[in-house]
């Protein structure tokens, strides 16, 4: 099968041929006056012009490997759109492709389309399409992260943000001898630089699911810093006619809310009788640099967010943004720390986006006006001012600044902040940021803090480091951002070790890391005193030929009572007849050791399976007390026929006190969701989620085992008492979206709860609704 496609890629049409592992990476495609039909067959004259990329090489799980499937890739641009046409050869019954819904086709195989229109060597757009053409999108921005704990220290491509969508068109069909897809991309969808001939960074990756196997035309390697620097190049892009950009997306929304009143349940049409009318508006002002306006944007619930449980209660928690008009340049307020979160904006009665490169300079402003649902005394609207101003530095190294500011009535927020990542050769890679916050407040007064960190990397194939030392000052505030603990000092160093084997291995990558963390409250660490948490993992994962993945880590810590997490509880002693409270101080240190296993299966035709467990003596932090822990995340997708798919998952947290084995804590949430693809454009969701939480009456647990006291209303105390919740959600969903801003959604959602979980026999409705979505892209 190879052998035949090979001898098709030496013979077959196509104009000027570039191989990929000949490193042949600059292509001068061809620019020809004509258009074509997007069918997925590539009988046009046109495709024999075209420049023909051929030569790919393995990419993950491992490098520097030729390709074990053939790919050839046409190119060609016309006045007003890039087009590519893809021949991917494939055993027969081995494509995995479904019909989806966008962004949901990341288990099938694919193509992936990366194109750095500035050609800085940092950011691209990714453009990507399944063998039948559905379409998957978003923006890749190296930022240099890296992750540690159960998966090890990250090598390779940072993934990309999926959640932009572009506006363009592909189709594809399963053949024979594999897949043919054909993309046409607008330029009105993108932003480059106004210099009369473009340069723009250019690659491709092939997802073989059957294999596990991940190919890429420019041979990349995976332990370099960068990525998009190893990248080939479309060289002497002329006379690009964008024309004139300009989006309007009207939309429309209605609710009927039901809710339990005086009379019973009823329902409230309020919301559709007066629908809820707004506006999108995106203005190309040039090639690179865009204005975006909303007037009461819309509602992004059309899936609630998924469940969590929380591990530990100082982190918060994130959810992505939803939101198509704060998706739009989003990459472009990418700043380390997350301090650009924009869910802080709750429901903005407008708002105002100015995106692009401006004298060599990247910018990105928002301002937005929100409701008063957000505001510190529940009558102002706060009003927020984010600017983000980046420059590059070298060939793949950068630096920006933030100004943020949020005004509300007579409380405010204000921090600036720089940052830069300097790529100090092809395996070192240094971060460092540094910020500053004044936030006033009625009765607290003006709080000034700094937030700071430093992180250096190295990137190895074989052996890998990662030293950062990081710092949140406790007055540190960030209104339109999200911090995850505030208040602590972390350092953290990670050894990496990679083992590969042969290619006819079983085995096919192998990587061993040890993880030294420490904590230590603020003013602790620069007064000498010692770590409030420390920290000793082992992890070890193995990559299996087909695309097994396992994992399993040895955690070794120590955790010291941590005061801020308990202020204000107390011990209600039982002295004969007289009741005392005294200060609740905790166990001083508390000893754990846990134990990880990890599994992933290959993307089966039908079906995939990921499992993680975590159990162990860990901390018990509702009583701060040493406790049995457990941990389940189970997730998988079943894909039974070409148009149906079901994703569940079960999440099930569990806490046991030492002393007796009783149960202090559990949470247990399963979801299912179900989806029928009618067509490309219309598809039906299902989804159902139960939230079960259950908390035993808290006590002062192997101490004095007397009940705890917590702060309850009105400065009064009162004690931690045992209770259950449990929660039923369903929804249902209508979609019809032929391109992105043009939609039509109607669904439903219902919360259901009952006193006894997964009983089933008395559940009562908490609330209801009905909505629906209208909205049209006007574009010229």
């Amino acid at each position: 099968m190879i052998a035949l496609a090979a001898l098709f890629l030496a013979a077959g049409p196509g104009g000027d041929r570039y191989d990929g592992r000949a490193r042949q990476l600059d292509i001068k495609i061809p620019r020809i006056e004509a258009e074509i039909t997007i069918d997925g067959v590539m009988n046009e004259p046109v495709w024999g012009q075209a420049a023909r990329l051929i030569g790919f090489s393995r990419y993950a799980p491992t490098d520097d490997v030729a390709a074990d499937d053939s790919t050839e890739v046409y190119v060609w641009y016309s006045p007003t759109a890039i087009h590519f046409g893809v021949r991917a050869f494939a055993e027969p019954g081995t494509v995995h492709a479904t019909l989806a819904d966008r962004d949901r086709m990341y288990s099938d195989d694919y193509i992936g389309i990366f194109l750095g229109t500035f050609n800085d060597g940092r950011q691209a757009a990714v453009f990507a399409a399944n063998p039948l053409g559905v379409q998957g999108d978003g923006m890749m921005v190296e930022s240099g992260a890296s992750s540690g704990g159960f998966s090890g220290l990250s090598v390779g491509r940072e993934p990309p943000d999926i959640n932009p969508d572009f506006v363009f068109q592909s189709k594809g069909r399963v053949t024979a001898t594999g897949y043919e897809i054909e993309i046409r991309i607008p330029f009105k969808s993108l932003r480059y630089a106004s210099a009369s001939i473009q340069t723009w960074g250019f690659n491709v990756l092939r997802k073989v699911q059957s294999r596990g196997y991940e190919y890429s035309w420019a041979p990349a390697r995976r332990a370099a810093t960068s990525y998009l620097a190893q990248v080939g190049h479309l060289t002497g892009l002329t006379d690009m006619r964008r024309g004139v950009v300009l989006d309007v997306t009207p939309v429309v929304t209605g609710r009927i809310l039901g809710a339990p009143g005086d009379k019973g349940y009823g329902y409230d049409a309020h919301g559709l009788e007066h629908p809820r009318f707004g506006a999108n508006v995106r203005w190309g002002i040039n090639t690179n640099l865009t204005l975006n306006g909303t007037v009461r944007p819309d509602f992004a619930e059309v899936e609630s967010d998924a469940g969590q449980l929380v591990a530990d209660p100082r982190q918060a928690l994130f959810f992505p943004e939803k939101r198509p008009f704060f998706l739009e340049g989003n990459e472009l307020f990418a700043v380390p720390g997350n301090l650009i979160y924009t869910r802080r904006i709750l429901a903005p009665l407008a708002a105002a986006k100015l995106t692009g490169k401006i004298a060599g300079f990247n910018v990105g402003y928002l301002g937005a006006v929100d409701d008063t649902v957000g505001s510190f005394d529940l009558q102002s609207h706060p009003v927020y001012n984010i600017l983000r101003v980046q420059r590059d530095v070298g060939r793949s190294s950068r630096a920006g600044l933030l100004f943020s500011d949020k005004e509300d009535g007579a409380a405010s927020n204000r921090l600036a902040e720089a940052d830069t990542r300097l790529v100090l050769g092809p395996r070192y890679s240094l971060q460092i940021q540094g910020a500053l916050s004044r936030t006033a407040r009625p009765g607290v007064g003006v709080l000034t803090g700094p937030k700071w960190g430093a992180t250096l990397l190295r990137s190895g194939r074989t052996f890998g480091t990662r030293y950062s030392l990081s710092g949140v000052s406790p007055d540190f505030r960030a209104s339109s951002g999200l911090i995850s603990r505030p208040d602590i000092v972390d350092a953290i160093a990670i050894h990496s070790y990679n083992v590969f084997g042969g290619e006819k291995s079983r085995l096919e990558r192998a990587s061993f890391d040890v993880l030294l963390d420490g904590t230590w409250e603020y003013r602790n660490f620069f007064d000498g005193r010692g770590a409030l948490e420390k920290k000793l993992h082992f992890n070890s994962n193995f990559n299996f030929r087909g695309g097994w993945h396992a994992g399993g880590s040895v955690l070794v810590e120590r955790f010291g009572f941590d005061p801020s997490l308990f202020q204000g509880y107390q011990i209600e002693r039982h002295l004969g007849s007289v009741v005392d409270t005294i200060a609740f101080t905790g166990t001083p240190v508390i000893p754990n050791l846990d134990y990880v296993l990890s599994l992933d299966t290959p993307q089966f035709q039908h079906f995939s399976l990921s499992a993680l467990w975590v159990w162990g003596r860990d901390e018990n932090f509702f009583e701060w007390s040493s406790a049995r822990i457990g941990l389940l995340n189970l997730s998988t997708q079943w894909r039974p026929t070409d148009r149906l798919r079901a994703e569940g998952s079960y999440i099930w947290q569990y806490y046991y006190r030492r002393t007796d084995g009783s149960k202090v804590a559990e949470g247990r949430i399963p979801r299912l969701k179900v989806e029928y693809q009618v067509s490309r454009a219309i598809f039906l969701r299902l989804v159902g989620q139960y939230t079960a939480q259950f908390q035993d009456s808290l006590r002062d647990d192997s101490r004095t085992n007397d009940p705890l006291l917590v702060p309850g209303p009105g400065g009064t105390l009162q004690r931690a008492a045992r209770f259950t919740d449990n929660s039923l959600e369903l929804e249902w969903l209508f979609s019809y979206l032929p391109t992105p801003g043009t939609v039509i959604y109607i669904g439903y959602g219902s919360t259901l709860g009952e006193a006894e979980a997964f009983r089933f026999r008395h559940l009562s409705r908490q609330h209801d609704s009905y909505f629906i979505k209208l909205s049209y892209l006007f574009r010229n």
